[in-house]
């Protein structure tokens, strides 16, 4: 396998576990939030944590797969993670979502799962039919 095709791959792969992650993270967040401080894990539930897994989630979302568009042509990535990276960063920055802890992790958690999707569906979309100079199309 190529070089970009093994990165391609992994890119998807990473970007489909974190994005999951993420998810999950945001599933079990209400009931972190109410152990942390017990727990000494208050510095990872803190806002600078969620712009960053975020910023991060957008960067390797939008590289990744305008990649694997370039690649396959198809939108249908693209139709996930929009929404996804939309609930995203509503998320985040919507002050009164944001600060209600049930709908921010609901909101949090489908986008994280949106993205995650993306990810998946871009791999398989790469690994699928590829218009390129041998194709007949």
């Amino acid at each position: 396998m190529p070089l970009f095709a093994r990165v391609r791959h992994l890119l998807d792969r990473f970007g489909a576990t974190g994005s999951l992650l993420c998810a999950v993270h945001c599933a079990v967040l209400p009931i972190l939030l109410a152990a942390a401080p017990s727990l000494g894990l208050s510095v990872w539930l803190g806002d600078g944590v969620e712009l960053a897994l975020v910023s991060f989630v957008t960067l390797l979302g939008l590289f990744s797969l305008v990649w694997g568009y370039r690649r396959h042509g198809a939108l249908r990535a693209l139709g996930f993670l929009v929404p996804g990276l939309t609930a995203l960063w509503a998320g985040l920055l919507y002050g009164p979502l944001h600060h209600a802890p049930v709908p921010h992790a609901v909101v949090m958690t489908v986008g994280g799962v949106l993205v995650g999707v993306a990810h998946l569906v871009n791999l398989r979309l790469n690994h699928g039919h590829v218009h390129d100079a041998s194709c007949a199309h």
